[in-house]
């Protein structure tokens, strides 16, 4: 009892000690230092999310500001001050965004997505998205291809967005001339799709993190207004309320999803 009453949200590490407690309470102990177990990590994983949103919150409101600053230190035309005010306009963009993503991703912790089933034709999406990705992947020269079919029942819209976030993700890491293939395979009530692209692999220990919020695997591979690392966590958020899983895979020279 003392030892549980000195447990707080910033001593989390302490667990109770198993031997000194008679035989009889053993099992409660454990369950209870499982509990701790649990509740350690839910409370490391909520200060790194709050520490990573003030990060990329702190980048577009730091640029607002310099440039308004900037903008405010002399009189300038009229066509400066559209310039200023176009450029303000992408970064509160980029702010909506991300709020508007946070926002889901809250639904979603919450249990507040409750997808509305229909038939969802898995390759007519795939091939819808393809035409809309088209002059991206024709500005690299990559290959797109399609094989399978499948219907799984789902939000569609929902879907749609998972398979675009794996789409784009794809073709955001895919070198110049490279490659991105869609297979989906349907046998014995199972559905699964495989997006998978060549280029640079993902090391072992990324993999396991790559669908956590604001995760980057290579900080390096995400430039300026490529996302806020939140692409993949909806994706996974949206899988799990369809009662599905993902996974990702990678070696010799490609990635799938």
């Amino acid at each position: 009892r003392q030892g549980a009453a000195g447990i707080t949200a910033s001593r989390l590490d302490y667990r109770l000690a198993v031997e000194a407690v008679p035989v009889e309470l053993t099992a409660l102990v454990e369950t209870l230092n499982e509990m701790l177990a649990r509740l350690e990590d839910s409370f490391r994983r909520l200060k790194d999310f709050s520490s990573d949103l003030a990060h990329e919150l702190r980048t577009p409101i730091s640029n607002l500001m310099t440039e308004t600053q900037v903008a405010l230190g002399r009189a300038r035309s009229p066509d400066e001050y559209r310039e200023v005010l176009a450029s303000n306009a992408e970064e509160y963009e980029r702010l909506a965004r991300m709020i508007s993503d946070m926002l889901f991703l809250a639904q979603a912790d919450n249990g507040l997505i409750v997808p509305r089933p229909e038939p969802v034709d898995l390759a007519a999406q795939v091939a819808e998205l393809f035409d809309f990705f088209d002059a991206l992947a024709e500005e690299k020269a990559l290959q797109l291809s399609l094989s399978g079919t499948g219907q799984v029942s789902g939000d569609k819209l929902m879907l749609r967005r998972a398979l675009a976030n794996l789409l784009s993700n794809a073709i955001r890491h895919t070198p110049n001339g490279g490659r991105i293939q869609v297979r989906i395979e349907a046998t014995g009530g199972t559905t699964t799709l495989a997006v998978e692209n060549s280029g640079e692999s993902i090391q072992p220990e990324h993999l396991s993190r790559i669908f956590d919020r604001f995760y980057r695997a290579d900080p390096s591979r995400h430039g300026g207004g490529e996302g806020a690392g939140l692409g993949l966590a909806i994706t996974r958020s949206i899988i799990q309320a369809h009662g599905g899983e993902i996974s990702a895979r990678s070696g010799e020279g490609s990635v799938c999803f």
